[in-house]
């Protein structure tokens, strides 16, 4: 007798088909759920696995049009990253899956998700977390975290074989242990080799983007326009290309960034949980477009209202998005304060990909006023006299002169 219907995030890959062939041995009857969320793989070829292996049903959900407008969009707004260069791109799909999981489990009568995240990661937090919002009586049973399975299953090693005895087809060999996790945003690479923070990548690992040294010679331009910090058309080709439907353009902007060598980061991270952890990430699109975002609001946004985004709702909803927070009251009310910051972040950034490279070439804006050439300009003296600016020094000075003249009565002089 069945002990019940587990929906598992089944990806097709190693931990996941090994898992879905355990909870079969545990008794469980198990809906494979797949989210589509932009990553480069043959559902078909999944889901005959997953029912090979024995899943009773398996279900793909199409969530690329949610992770764009309500996940990437947002996360370019308030130019979000995390520890100054990791543009989160892993974090952004968890909600997205997460929500479209808990979905799937209801409509199926799972009394239990699943999911193959490690027992040191972040994912495992992100998920569920975001499952116990959203259906706060449903069980998760998380392999990773349970003895029987983790110490039957040391290593990539035990997990490799066990597919083999199951005769369960696996794209990681033991020639290249490492773990991918990919999206409409990214991929990621970590763990096997790449454990060692000091072993250099293998070209032959990275996988969207053209090794910038086999990247075209010849510069790519093209122009993206915002309306209120999102990207709403990308024009390529001397404006012979224009797209503006949001999965697309978000797919446009991947392409041009892939064939050009653009967003590859290799870091050292600190994981929610208390361990640092080394990843390889490849987020070309996302690159681009946050990039092109950051410069337009040096023209169109005001100084104080950049200040305090960029203290704390950038800072702030990062760390939360890392941490696997998103479903959380003080997310939804940190969301709510990126729309308010972005509404004068309109106009035109043009811009240049080259061999890994992303150059601004200028930007305008036919409607924001903040910048003012005259103004700016040295060689007029419109705006306001120079002689005003002696009064904004004198009240400037008022307090650096008493710091000066209480160092001086105690003897220190002030030196670098």
């Amino acid at each position: 007798m069945s002990k019940g219907k587990v929906c598992l995030a089944y990806s097709g890959g190693l931990d996941t088909s090994v898992i879905l062939a355990w909870l079969l041995e545990q008794g469980y009857e198990v809906i494979a759920f797949l989210a589509n969320i932009g990553q480069e793989e043959d559902f078909e070829a999944a889901e005959k696995k997953a029912l090979a292996i024995g899943a009773s049903k398996f279900v793909v959900v199409d969530v690329r049009k949610e992770f764009v407008e309500k996940i990437c969009f947002p996360a370019i707004q308030a130019n979000a990253v995390y520890e100054n260069v990791y543009l989160l791109g892993t974090s952004l799909a968890r909600p997205v899956i997460a929500e479209a999981q808990i979905k799937v489990a209801e409509e199926n009568g799972c009394f239990a998700v699943s999911h193959g995240c490690t027992g040191k990661g972040n994912d495992q937090v992100r998920f569920e977390l975001s499952f116990y919002a959203l259906k706060p009586d449903v069980v998760v049973i998380a392999p990773w975290r349970d003895p029987e399975f983790f110490k039957r299953f040391a290593g990539r090693k035990d997990l490799l074989d066990y597919a083999a005895s199951k005769n369960i087809p696996v794209a990681q060999t033991k020639a290249k242990p490492w773990s991918t996790d990919e999206n409409l945003a990214h991929i990621s690479f970590e763990a096997g080799i790449l454990e060692d923070p000091n072993t250099t990548p293998p070209k032959d690992m990275w996988k969207l983007t053209v090794d910038p040294e086999d990247a075209p010679n010849t510069p790519e331009d093209f122009d993206i326009h915002f309306s209120k910090g999102i990207p709403t058309k990308l024009v390529l080709d001397g404006g012979k290309k224009v797209v503006t439907e949001p999965v697309e353009l978000f797919l446009e902007a991947n392409a041009l960034a892939r064939r050009n060598g653009v967003g590859r980061i290799d870091i050292v991270e600190n994981r929610f949980i208390g361990i640092k952890s080394r990843g390889c990430y490849e987020t070309p699109g996302l690159t681009v477009l946050r990039s092109a975002h950051v410069d337009l609001e040096g023209l169109t946004l005001d100084r104080e209202v950049r200040a305090i985004r960029d203290q704390f709702v950038t800072t702030t909803y990062s760390r939360l998005l890392y941490n696997g927070m998103y479903f959380t009251p003080e997310c939804e009310y940190v969301r709510s304060m990126i729309e308010p910051s972005q509404k004068t972040v309109n106009g035109v950034v043009r811009a240049r990909v080259y061999k890994g490279s992303f150059t601004i070439l200028g930007r305008f804006s036919n409607t924001e006023k903040l910048y003012d050439e005259t103004e700016s300009s040295m060689d007029e003296l419109t705006g306001f006299s120079p002689e005003d600016t002696s009064g904004f020094i004198a009240v400037q000075s008022i307090r650096i002169k008493k710091y000066g003249e209480s160092a001086r009565e105690k003897g220190n002089n002030l030196t670098l």
